[in-house]
């Protein structure tokens, strides 16, 4: 649990942009407008779950407080996967929505990750790295999350494959049903990795600052806070959903940078300020446990979520993520994977992964 900070203070200064989204959603019909005002707004509830989320965590074992951390730690891209899938299944079955919401879902787990495994980390890697020459964090994390995002990248690159050689209806169909077979396999490696990271190996994951502090607040604040944060980003993203194809069409940016970079850049923006400023204090295994630990709750636990609850409903969503989506998010685990292995990292390696990102985000920007 961290204290407040004029920083915080001045992020929940953005809480402004709720009334301005429900103004712009409700009152004046300008979709556009409510669209960025609804990404704005989610950064400071966001914010406030994570709040929340640590007050009822600091109450409770290692294990139920990483189950609660697991849940709300994406909230924000979990809630807008879903109502874009709703939408999708509420459009109906070969509609031009339907297509679009599969899109931007697909498009917003992948940013998700690659937003996590390069901008955070090089972001935390840089301003660490400022402050201290070397900084090192636990070689566990980096083996178990590493292995685990390797074995979701292998979920994605084999949908992919197999449906480009076996081609057609049939290829289409066997993608769909791979994937309703990965998603449930994912499933019950990321419970597994639960037991093994909260239960059988918790020293091994041990971080500074996770349970030495005292609550700031009542239990009942806690949960009311986190109620009502939930209900309000639920709302939020509900209105970007729904403005979001006239918004794309209005100022000209393709789908996947707009589900690829912008949603994961607002939707992580307090998570990724926790974990770029606990770097600068040196706390090294809590910055790399937030960024990587976010890439594999999303890899293996949002993504086959959404793609099993878009399943039930007959949303066609699968994990076939497309050529350049795919090889992206292999090459992001790659790098992140040869840069910390030695456990170490300075400030020219964060501006690797930076880099990295920046090449990735101009090709989804120039991507029709």
């Amino acid at each position: 649990m961290r204290a407040i900070n004029p920083k915080e203070t001045k992020l929940n200064l953005l809480l402004l942009f709720v009334p301005i989204t429900l103004y712009f959603a409700y009152m004046s019909d300008d979709e556009t407008i409510a669209f960025f005002a609804s990404m704005i707004a989610i950064m400071p509830l966001a914010f406030l779950m994570g709040r929340a989320t640590e007050e009822i965590a600091i109450r409770t074992s290692e294990a139920v407080g990483g189950l609660l951390n697991a849940t709300f730690g994406n909230a924000a891209e979990l809630i807008i996967a879903f109502f874009a899938i709703v939408t999708a299944y509420q459009a109906g079955a070969g509609t031009t929505t339907e297509s679009t919401m599969v899109q931007i879902v697909q498009a917003s787990l992948i940013g998700s990750i690659l937003g996590n495994l390069l901008l955070v980390m090089g972001l935390s890697f840089v301003w660490g790295g400022i402050h201290h020459k070397e900084q090192s964090f636990s070689d566990a994390q980096v083996n178990a999350n590493g292995s685990l995002l390797l074995l979701a990248v292998i979920t994605l690159v084999v949908p992919t494959v197999f449906h480009a050689t076996v081609g057609g209806e049939e290829g289409a169909s066997g993608v769909e049903s791979l994937s309703h077979a990965a998603a449930i396999i994912l499933l019950a490696m990321y419970a597994l990795f639960l037991l093994f990271q909260l239960k059988t190996h918790a020293d091994m994951f041990a971080t500074d600052g996770s349970h030495h502090e005292e609550p700031e607040m009542s239990i009942r604040d806690a949960v009311t806070l986190l109620v009502i944060a939930t209900v309000l980003v639920s709302w939020m993203a509900e209105i970007l959903v729904h403005s979001l194809e006239t918004a794309a069409e209005d100022v000209d940016l393709p789908y996947l940078f707009i589900g690829i970079i912008l949603l994961p850049l607002f939707g992580n923006a307090a998570e990724h300020f926790t974990a770029v400023s606990v770097a600068a204090k040196d706390k090294m295994d809590l910055s790399f446990a937030i960024s990587i630990g976010s890439s594999t709750q999303i890899a293996v636990f949002v993504a086959p979520l959404m793609v099993v609850l878009a399943w039930a409903m007959g949303v066609p969503l699968t994990f076939e993520f497309g050529t350049l989506e795919t090889v992206a998010t292999f090459l992001a685990v790659m790098i992140v994977n040869a840069i910390a292995a030695d456990g170490k990292s300075n400030w020219l390696e964060g501006a690797m992964l930076l880099g990295a990102y920046a090449v990735l985000a101009l090709a989804f920007l120039y991507h029709p």
